[in-house]
């Protein structure tokens, strides 16, 4: 079994200087741990995608807890992107598979497009890699996003900072920290099949 967590720092221990990371954030809660543990090696931009949320109001009470971890954790600096709500693209892929538990076939066509919009944006944008929080979460399958990311990275020829952030108690420090700074956590992964399941 791979451990992408030793395989980040390897890679984290090559550098000479901070590189540009494009961290593609599912929520504050999630990227609270991810940032305490990277952001001293890299110059972060969080993008923040997720048209999988349930509505505008969820994507929105999500993005706005940015505001309140960055500040708790002077890392104000940090510029959080929000591209425009657009649920048309998730729907089309998703639909077909509304009645699966979470982490089936929709959630990992949800992970592919996510972390492929990331992956394009990073590219674009002149970043050096490009990450997610997603594998924080114990409900999330990290050997599948990082398998995703991989095959990004030879797709674009941007480069994928493998992750696995619920090691050494993530997922736990990730709740300590919300708590810490009086996040909203939601109950939901975020989008209306795993809400109504």
């Amino acid at each position: 079994m791979n451990n992408y967590n030793n395989k980040m720092f390897e890679i984290i221990h090559t550098f000479d200087k901070k590189p540009k990371l494009l961290l593609h954030a599912c929520c504050a809660p999630c990227s609270s741990y991810v940032l305490e543990l990277i952001h001293e090696y890299f110059d972060i931009t969080i993008f923040y995608f997720n048209p999988n949320m349930s509505d505008i109001e969820e994507y929105d009470k999500r993005y706005n807890e940015f505001a309140k971890l960055l500040k708790g954790m002077n890392l104000e600096y940090i510029d959080v992107i929000k591209p425009t709500f657009e649920q048309k693209e998730f729907y089309s892929f998703a639909k077909p598979y509304a009645s699966l538990k979470e982490g089936g076939e929709r959630c990992h066509l949800c992970y592919q497009y996510r972390l492929e919009e990331s992956a394009k944006y990073a590219l674009a944008n002149n970043f050096d890699y490009f990450a997610t929080t997603l594998t924080v979460s114990p409900y999330k399958n990290a050997s599948l996003i990082n398998e995703i990311g991989f095959a990004l990275e030879q797709k674009y020829g941007i480069k994928y900072l493998p992750s696995d952030f619920k090691k050494n108690n993530g997922y736990k420090r990730s709740i300590e920290l919300s708590k810490k700074y009086n996040l909203y956590r939601q109950v939901y992964c975020g989008c209306i099949y795993s809400k109504n399941n």
